[in-house]
């Protein structure tokens, strides 16, 4: 089935990136951008659309995709290759690696999640700048930003989530998100719709006792009596109050003082609350 880039799902997904893009600079002129595919529905709609939105563009740039084979049992990548290649008409290219034995070797809990992920970021980032590209486009989206907060905040102790646009540690790649407004449901949704071929993830793909899935689980749950929870907690991403919280290296709390000086923090000091919300005003 042909790509229906014109059904409402994706014109609603497609916005939100144009948007996202916009905003935060992540593509430009002259950009090479690799887009990290997992065989997954949301690597899979992020290519497809940026090719889309690339069309659209005002300006010039690259998009070739990249996928890893870890040595997983199963793994298959040619329908998936079949499918990039026609129908979204983009190169990919298959970069192996055997992480698996690695990882099945180290971890003895059978949580592999963490030094999976942390084998295929390095050896993606590797590639990328092997290759000379500008950006690392990943699929992550409002829903997995908003899990990522939660998660260090209940088990970290740290405020911190997904940004739209990440330096490396190293200084040597840009990793950027387009998909950072969007709802997994419209992701599954248009995945459905477009029903392109999934690869699945023996590895940890069926680890329902992770943190993460507890996350997701919990939001879910909190969604039943609060609708909006999800673009909230993305917009409170956007809006940190930094003399609200107890980070010395980010307010100076010594050398705060009573001066005769109007300061407007735009929060109530009495509830903690935006001001001028109802809750305030009652």
């Amino acid at each position: 089935m042909a790509l229906q880039f014109d059904h409402p799902t994706a014109v609603s997904i497609r916005k939100q990136m144009v948007k996202a893009i916009a905003e935060y600079k992540l593509i430009e002129e002259g950009d090479k951008v690799m887009v990290c595919t997992s065989g997954g529905k949301d690597s899979s709609v992020l290519l497809a659309l940026l090719t889309e939105i690339q069309r659209r563009a005002p300006y010039r740039y690259e998009v070739e995709a990249v996928i890893l084979d870890q040595k997983q049992p199963g793994f298959n990548v040619t329908a998936f290759k079949a499918w990039v290649e026609n129908e979204v008409g983009v190169k990919l290219h298959v970069v192996e690696r055997d992480t698996y034995s690695i990882v099945t070797e180290k971890v003895k809990d059978g949580v592999y999640c963490s030094l999976c992920s942390r084998l295929r970021r390095a050896i993606l980032y590797d590639y990328a700048v092997d290759k000379g590209f500008t950006k690392m486009a990943l699929g992550h989206h409002r829903d997995d930003s908003n899990q990522t907060l939660l998660l260090n905040l209940f088990y970290t102790g740290k405020i911190s989530a997904m940004p739209p646009k990440l330096k490396s540690d190293d200084g040597r790649n840009i990793v950027i998100r387009p998909l950072i407004n969007v709802a997994e449901q419209d992701l599954i949704e248009l995945g459905k719709l477009w029903s392109f071929p999934v690869i699945p993830c023996n590895l940890c793909g069926s680890q329902e006792g992770m943190k993460r899935q507890k996350m997701k689980k919990l939001l879910k749950d909190l969604e039943k009596d609060i609708p909006n929870i999800g673009a909230s907690m993305l917009t409170a991403q956007t809006n940190v109050r930094p003399s609200q919280l107890m980070d010395k290296n980010r307010w100076d709390f010594e050398g705060l003082k009573a001066d005769g000086q109007a300061f407007d923090s735009g929060v109530d000091f009495l509830t903690g609350l935006p001001t001028g919300s109802p809750e305030v005003l009652s």
